[in-house]
């Protein structure tokens, strides 16, 4: 038996599904991801095992829980290969509030731009919302009965007969609205509902860039205007619609929300970093666009090395917050990181390139395989399309060989490769239907071998 899985284990503390979120072996989160991502197996190990480490940490003892600090991981692969769907995959599987920001899009303190500690006020906005739905949905069925019997109330004046002022057999007639509403008998009866209408916020600042600043503006303007409602008549069918979501929401109590979700932010946040060898500095020369540079990476790293940051829901600790980084690192090397920052980026993984055996199965292999998806969109429309297994194998080594001889693009060349493989099928569609459409060999090559053998053509379609 696995230590790890032991019954004696300490109990974890946490509102959400620890089951299903931070308890999930690296043996099950490697199969998870295999359903979605070809290859590539020490980025998933090295992702598992950290997200394990995260449940370790909470069991361990408590003087020591806050001494241990995440494994951050740098990927190293060229475009296309996995290193972004591997860590949203992860946060999904796992349910911890995700981000994906862009290293090259941050400025230093004191440039006009975004700096590096709006990546947690937007992971907090992330987290608010996703426990904000996770409670909405909790008191669904609550919310519905409440709004059911608004719905009624405002169904009875219309549907009540006049001069009928016997009032005993209400809640007969309130049983059987509710029986009506069930079935849909009352969908296009209106009815006049309140509405709450959202303040227009005016817009600050909004042509200079400063995101962060106008948001803060806008925000607190809107705390100042009173929240008006208006009456609108409406089919009841979308009344209900509507009524629960009011219930649904009055029902939310918003300081558990922001509380649970600065927790999960900080025992279970994941920010991915991409594009992190676009703010490498080579040589160690800080000139011109370098030094900007080389100011992120300075503001980064108390980010990922642990500090306090202000947000609109209060201080946010990143000591725990695991953070990803990737690069294709074509023209820089991590060596050209600073230390510091390498130093906490303990964990290095090189995704590899794809091959044209990595294309077949990418295609064919995943839940969301691009076969997959075309044969779904086609059947839409009363299409039936098929691949041989040899139609496949002639796919993957197109896209190979386009990738070998025009800029790599990985597995986003399959993409590209089949929209002009489907391009006249998916036009034709609605007036062919229904029909049958087996994708041969041959059928690949006339459609796809004279540009894939015009390489200046293919730079620009595919």
């Amino acid at each position: 038996m696995n230590i790890l899985e032991k019954s004696d284990s300490p109990e974890v503390s946490l509102s959400y599904d620890a089951d299903s979120a931070l308890s999930l072996t690296p043996k099950v989160i490697v199969s998870i991801l295999d359903r979605f991502i070809i290859g590539q197996a020490k980025a998933k190990r090295s992702v598992a095992i950290a997200m394990r480490n995260r449940w370790r940490r909470l069991v361990a003892p408590e003087d020591l829980k806050e001494e241990i600090t995440p494994k951050n991981i740098i990927m190293i692969g060229p475009t296309g290969v996995g290193k972004t769907e591997i860590a949203r995959r992860l946060a999904k599987l796992t349910k911890s509030p995700f981000i994906k920001v862009e290293a090259s899009k941050f400025t230093e303190v004191g440039y006009v731009g975004r700096d590096v500690e709006s990546i947690i006020r937007d992971l907090i906005e992330q987290a608010v919302g996703m426990v904000k739905s996770e409670m909405v949905e909790i008191n669904l069925a609550k919310a519905t009965d409440a709004a059911m019997e608004k719905l009624v109330e405002l169904l009875i004046p219309i549907l009540e007969n006049p001069a009928n002022e016997n009032r005993q057999d209400l809640p007969s007639t309130k049983k059987k609205l509710k029986q009506f509403i069930k079935e849909g008998k009352l969908d296009d009866t209106m009815v006049e509902i309140s509405v709450d209408n959202n303040p227009t916020r005016p817009q600050i600042f909004a042509s200079f860039g400063l995101e962060d600043l106008e948001k803060n503006i806008n925000e607190t303007l809107a705390t100042f205007m009173p929240k008006k409602s208006h009456r609108r008549k409406v089919p009841a069918s979308q009344a209900l619609e509507l009524l629960t979501q009011q219930e649904a929401s009055n029902l939310v109590d918003q300081e558990k929300v922001v509380e649970e979700a600065r927790k999960r932010v900080e025992q279970q946040g994941l920010v991915f970093i991409d594009e992190i060898d676009k703010i490498c500095v080579k040589d160690g020369h800080s000139h011109g666009p370098d030094v900007s540079r080389e100011g992120v990476q300075r503001d980064l790293l108390p980010l990922v090395e642990g500090s306090t940051v202000m947000t609109k829901y209060g201080l946010i600790k990143t000591d725990h917050i695991l953070f990803i980084a990737a690069g294709a690192f074509h023209s820089s090397k991590p060596s050209d990181l600073m230390p510091e920052l390498q130093g906490r980026f303990p964990i290095r993984v090189e995704l590899s390139s794809l091959t044209k055996e990595d294309f077949v199965r990418i295609l064919k292999e995943p839940q969301n395989a691009l076969i997959k998806q075309y044969r779904a969109l086609m059947a839409t429309e009363g299409v039936d399309i098929d691949f041989t297994p040899e139609a496949i194998e002639e796919l993957a080594a197109m896209a190979f060989q386009v990738n070998e001889t025009n800029e790599n693009i990985g597995a986003r060349r399959l993409s590209t490769i089949m929209e002009s493989l489907l391009d006249e099928v998916s036009f034709e569609a609605p007036d062919i239907s229904p029909t049958k459409i087996l994708v041969t060999p041959d059928y690949v090559r006339e459609r796809l071998t004279n540009i894939v053998a015009d390489a200046d053509l293919s730079k620009f379609i595919l």
